[in-house]
């Protein structure tokens, strides 16, 4: 039976729960991109793979609440083995960059599954490693039955991050894999 990815692809097209801007660019965009190029390279690797947002267009929820409860609940019911939730960082300063992730807690599967994919990530795209911070409090890493991971790919505040996600996505989703394989021993 093939491993199940939820990948879920922070925020929606409009609000509630739109994502952040920078740059020109809008995250539930670039979340939707690269989530979409992750689906496909790892279903061509043999995992079985659902998205939150399979088109779009797709709209979660009528609120925050609801937006997060439909996309934790979708992989819940389906059985997801692993949920990845992809997102872009903000800051005020545009000099802070590179990629970070959330769990639950540390010392769980889902940190070393973050471990890996962070190496995967900058393996690919050279972005510098923040680190893999536990956030208890996050909605879809609380609430969810299987190792959850919350990936922050890059800053779209930043113009260098912002660049390599718009004009590289592929870059991101082949590290993401990349991660997961090296994870799961594949």
């Amino acid at each position: 039976m093939a491993t199940k990815i939820y990948i879920d692809q922070g925020h929606n097209p409009q609000n509630p729960n739109a994502g952040a801007e920078g740059n020109g660019l809008r995250e539930q965009d670039i979340t939707y991109d690269i989530g979409q190029r992750l689906s496909q390279i790892l279903r061509s690797e043999g995992y079985e793979t659902r998205l939150s947002r399979p088109t779009p267009e797709t709209q979660l929820g009528t609120s925050n609440a609801s937006s997060l409860s439909a996309r934790v609940n979708d992989a819940n019911s389906w059985g997801a083995d692993y949920f990845i939730s992809l997102h872009t960082n903000a800051a005020a300063s545009s000099s802070a960059r590179g990629s970070e992730a959330y769990v639950y807690r540390r010392g769980s599967s889902a940190a070393a599954l973050a471990e890996d994919i962070l190496e995967g990530l900058n393996s690919r795209t050279g972005l510098p490693t923040r680190g893999v911070f536990p956030r208890p409090s996050l909605y879809v890493l609380r609430r969810t039955q299987m190792p959850a991971v919350l990936v922050e790919l890059g800053f779209i505040t930043n113009p260098a991050d912002a660049a390599l996600m718009r004009d590289r996505p592929y870059l991101f989703a082949r590290g993401i894999a990349d991660g997961i394989n090296d994870f799961l021993g594949r």
